[in-house]
């Protein structure tokens, strides 16, 4: 009776203190070889084969180019490297690998690559990225699109593991058949708060690729700093950039686009009006509304100066500069956190209301973007923060609205019921910090599965993907990498795998591309608790 009412006591303090045992090792073993994002269809097979660079031969069997050819180099340069960062730890005491068991089928002789139609010349929305993938002796990859084939190249460096003992590379027997669910997987990168460095924003390209990210959406200018460099109007860097160091020139730009092209990333940038602007009027202060305090006395400049015609003219020349440099078909003009307020101060802007018998002060938000919008290129289709459309502002069918306040679902609905494209960022800021492990917070939102239950009359397809934002206020070059990844390495595999699995199935997988990451000189923070990345 005794050792019983010892044995309920013991077993009382445990619940009631919820007694946790720490084991030795890591808090979530790496997983080998597993390929992020989750593939749609994956098979894998024990057999295995090992990689040698002297035996192992790449062929293209269809269409070639350079995108092609490039990316060919840099996959092998990823499996050399893989052995090369292993190589002072391989255990010298472990037993030489045997090579003559029944599960090792030889050395990968070939990768042939099939690619059906002629490459296109840049990413573009829409575009083809599906691919299929075998692996055997003479393994096979095939697309009808040179996006696909990036991805596939992706997912094959993936699925290389090292040996036990660290000395060679194995990849095992198997398929892969692949697609993204989402069509726009995008990171946003604000270059204004804290510029960042060319270097860097390529980094961070790489990064996008590993992780199948396909838009780099780049904030490039807010209040704060002005580092675009405009040929037509230089006053605006000069005079509104940090530095005149701390800029991004037209051959800066061009190498962002090329760079991002040769690995399947469309560039988007965003010039956000009418708000947002104050470092323009350090060179144009003439742009902007000026703002007034209760006692009608001036107390700065505002938005942009949505009642003269001068504004409009202004931005037809800048816009039609930008979209010359940038070829994406998108721009984003912004109109979020617009200071209405401001506008409503202005005398000037009080007789306005008056003589053009407009019904509040959000009146000039639709003004200005009715104005604006026709100023961008004949092709060209507009995106918009959420205010413009919660404000009423009329705006054309193909216009992709960014969701990024709360009420997310809600706020989904209007817009899907409206027949707009959205895009979701809400509960994907990267400047949210929680904690470590919140990348489960990321990995939980998917916006097609938050609205499809609330109504039958609405197309989830017009969620047509989303973005993982990094806004830089307490973020520059020293940790921008480390705040964004893996973070966002969650909200790659939500927009683009296995729509089926949970965060539990996820912790091994993202330990090892962690470390996958790392060892190409990413510098990702650890994911979810205690472990290792060897040589990284």
């Amino acid at each position: 009776m005794f050792r019983l009412f010892l044995y309920l006591n013991i077993l009382g303090a445990f619940l009631v203190t919820g007694l946790h045992i720490v084991e030795p090792g890591p808090e979530y073993p790496a997983s080998k070889g597993a390929i992020w994002p989750r593939p749609q269809m994956q098979s894998i097979e024990i057999p295995y084969y090992k990689f040698d660079s002297d035996v192992l031969e790449i062929k293209v069997m269809d269409h070639d180019c350079p995108i092609l050819s490039n990316a060919v180099q840099r996959s092998l340069a990823v499996l050399r490297d893989m052995l090369r960062i292993a190589s002072p730890y391989v255990n010298r005491n472990a037993p030489q690998q045997v090579l003559d068991d029944d599960t090792y089928d030889g050395p990968l002789k070939s990768l042939s690559i099939y690619l059906t139609s002629p490459c296109e010349e840049y990413p573009h929305f829409g575009m083809i990225e599906s691919y299929n993938l075998t692996i055997a002796a003479d393994s096979t990859l095939r697309s009808s699109s040179i996006w696909g084939i990036l991805r596939g190249l992706e997912s094959w460096t993936h699925l290389f593991h090292l040996s036990d003992n660290r000395d060679q590379l194995h990849i095992n027997k198997g398929e892969v058949h692949d697609f993204p669910r989402y069509p726009h997987r995008g990171l946003l990168v604000d270059t204004s708060r804290h510029y960042i460095s060319m270097s860097n924003i390529l980094l961070i390209l790489d990064a996008m690729a590993m992780n199948k990210m396909n838009v780099f959406h780049w904030h490039i200018v807010d209040d704060q700093s002005f580092p675009y460099q405009s040929e037509r109007f230089p006053d605006l860097s000069r005079l509104g950039a940090y530095h005149e160091t701390l800029i991004y020139t037209k051959k800066d730009i061009q190498t962002v686009i090329d760079y991002a092209r040769n690995r399947g990333i469309r560039v988007i940038p965003e010039f956000d009006v009418p708000g947002h602007t104050r470092s323009w009027g350090v060179a144009k202060p003439e742009l902007l509304t000026h703002c007034y305090n209760e006692y009608a006395v001036d107390v700065g400049l505002g938005p942009m100066n949505p009642i003269k015609d001068s504004t409009y003219t202004f931005l037809r020349e800048l816009f039609h500069e930008v979209q010359a440099l940038f070829p994406d078909r998108y721009i984003h003009i912004g109109g979020d956190e617009v200071d209405l307020d401001c506008w409503e101060s202005n005398p000037e802007f009080k007789r306005y209301i008056q003589e053009h018998n407009l019904t509040s002060v959000a009146d000039f938000h639709a003004l200005f973007m009715r104005n604006t919008i026709p100023l961008l290129s004949e092709n060209s289709r507009p995106i918009v923060w959420q205010e413009v459309f919660d404000e009423g502002v009329p705006l054309p069918k193909d216009t992709i609205v960014q969701v990024w306040k709360g009420n997310e679902v809600y706020e989904m609905l209007n817009i899907l019921r409206a027949s707009h494209q959205l895009i979701y960022s809400s509960g994907w800021y990267l400047d949210h910090l929680k904690t470590g492990g919140d990348w489960t917070e990321f990995f939980n939102k998917d916006p097609r599965d938050m609205v499809s239950g609330f109504s039958k009359d609405i197309n989830v397809d017009n969620i047509v993907g989303g973005e993982a934002c990094m806004w830089t206020e307490v973020v520059n070059d020293m940790n921008i990498m480390s705040r964004v990844w893996p973070r966002a390495s969650a909200v790659a595999e939500r927009l683009w795998g296995h729509e089926s699995q949970a965060a539990y199935q996820v912790y091994s997988r993202l330990e090892e591309h962690t470390c996958r990451m790392n060892a190409r000189g990413i510098r990702a923070q650890p994911p979810s608790g205690p472990g290792f990345c060897l040589g990284a």
